[in-house]
């Protein structure tokens, strides 16, 4: 047994890391530090981000940075219409032995990684979408009926193209609710548009280094799921995610008129998670109502589903839950 002084040493240990790490990420992916910390968060709570984004913003080359970073074993999958689901977990093929002997031998498949970067992951079928589905929610993958584990740790880090757009398939509600975050990336500012040119237009190239290990990560996030929630915070998390469903007391006119089905269980667990991982990367120990705020829209956004009249004025969920926010805050205060 460590003793308690020992502990805090280690924890302010890990929390240095990762400001080392989030320094690193930035020698090459220029602004977008929320995204970066938002990602982080997601591998931190043990989960899978999504992240939504016009070609061409970075999106790609962000993920691949954080696997050099992270030093983990990393693996890239191309979404097109044509791609299988044995493409991304393996299959078993026969295999003719010296002997003479014939036996199926199985090929490990893309997804037995630690980070797999399932790029514009919405340009496949719903099916090959499907083939992930296992390995996110139990991380395990069944073959011709016999069930393997993914590595450990392991991340579906996703990559998709607004679903207005040409040649995409809207992902169903059951594989959306398996990632922990959707985060939306936007545009660089015009000073970071500067910048991306000197980095990316000259001789000179940064190579990065690599800051953990598998072993740390898994310590890490070990030591997130020791940080503290009050019984307060707790009720104000089950509050705002109740606050999301039309037919409660709590909910606000804004949910009443636009929102067919609020936000589910695993809402609320992502919830908590996600605010510990937040707290954790402050270098904090208990988790602030400002966590929970500040988790609440990439971990709840894509768990809202709008009725008729909220996707014909085309509002969004992000605006909702400003509104559920605001509403609870406003509800609790006055108690």
């Amino acid at each position: 047994m460590i003793s308690l002084e020992e502990k805090e040493q280690q924890l302010k240990h890990f929390q240095h890391i990762l400001v080392e790490i989030k320094e690193e990420i930035g020698q090459v992916i220029v602004g977008q530090e929320e995204i970066i910390e938002q990602v982080l968060w997601a591998m931190l709570s043990e989960g899978h981000a999504l992240l939504e984004g016009m070609p061409g913003v970075g999106k790609t080359m962000l993920i691949r940075t954080i696997s050099e970073v992270l030093n983990f074993d990393f693996a890239r999958i191309q979404f097109t219409p044509d791609l299988m689901p044995s493409d991304i977990t393996g299959t078993k093929m026969i295999e003719i032995h010296d002997n003479g002997k014939q036996s199926f031998v199985f090929h490990e498949g893309p997804i037995f990684s630690n980070i797999v970067l399932a790029d514009e992951i919405n340009r496949a079928t719903p099916k090959t979408q499907s083939s992930l589905l296992e390995a996110m929610a139990e991380k395990t993958v069944t073959i011709m009926g016999e069930t393997r584990k993914v590595s450990a740790p392991f991340f579906v880090l996703a990559t998709q193209n607004p679903v207005d757009m040409e040649g995409t398939y809207p992902l169903p509600e059951a594989q959306m609710d398996r990632f922990l975050l959707k985060i939306h990336m936007g545009y660089p500012k015009k000073e970071e548009l500067y910048e991306i040119i000197k980095r990316t237009t000259g001789t000179e190239s940064y190579q990065v280094k690599s800051l953990l290990d598998t072993d740390s990560m898994q310590k890490i996030q070990l030591a997130v799921k020791e940080v503290l929630v009050s019984q307060d915070l707790l009720d104000y998390t089950v509050n705002l995610v109740m606050a999301t469903h039309p037919d409660q007391e709590l909910s606000s006119e804004m949910v009443r008129k636009y929102v067919r089905y609020g936000v589910g269980p695993r809402g609320v667990q992502s919830l908590i998670r996600v605010a510990k991982a937040r707290a954790f990367c402050a270098g904090r120990f208990h988790v602030s109502k400002g966590d929970i705020k500040h988790a609440a829209i990439p971990v709840l956004r894509h768990r809202l589903f709008l009725n008729f009249e909220g996707e014909a004025t085309g509002i969004k969920e992000d605006a909702i839950l400003e509104d559920v926010i605001q509403h609870i805050d406003k509800s609790m205060t006055g108690r």
